[in-house]
């Protein structure tokens, strides 16, 4: 059998990573090892951070909603508690928009968790 040769295949998986590694300093952007090491470990930070942004949009929601249950005099918790016993299937994202952009349509929202809540 004739002998193969991986320069190329290599060469490919080589530049590939190191395009991927481009800004980084020193010997991490021009080497290959070091260069693979970096972006390994720069996709674990990705896929992290994918995480934790979802973790604080939540957090952001939920403040949001507190501050706006302010003026209605009920707490978030009891808000949520009636949202379920009223069988409003909103989520905090869009309770959140709808109490920045349409007050008017939030205010209903909150009537109707208010009476389900006392009943």
């Amino acid at each position: 059998m004739p002998r193969v040769k991986s320069g190329v295949k290599t060469r490919t998986r080589h530049k590939k990573i190191l395009k991927l590694a481009k800004g980084f300093r020193m010997s991490r952007s021009t080497l290959f090892t070091r260069a693979k090491q970096a972006v390994n470990k720069t996709g674990e930070y990705a896929f992290a951070g994918r995480k934790l942004r979802r973790r604080d949009m939540r957090s952001l929601w939920i403040t949001r909603l507190s501050a706006a249950l302010s003026k209605y005099e009920i707490s978030y918790s009891k808000f949520i508690n009636g949202l379920t016993k009223s069988n409003i299937d909103l989520n905090r994202k869009s309770l959140s928009e709808m109490a920045i952009h349409n007050p008017t349509h939030f205010e209903e929202v909150v009537n109707k968790v208010k009476s389900a809540f006392n009943k």
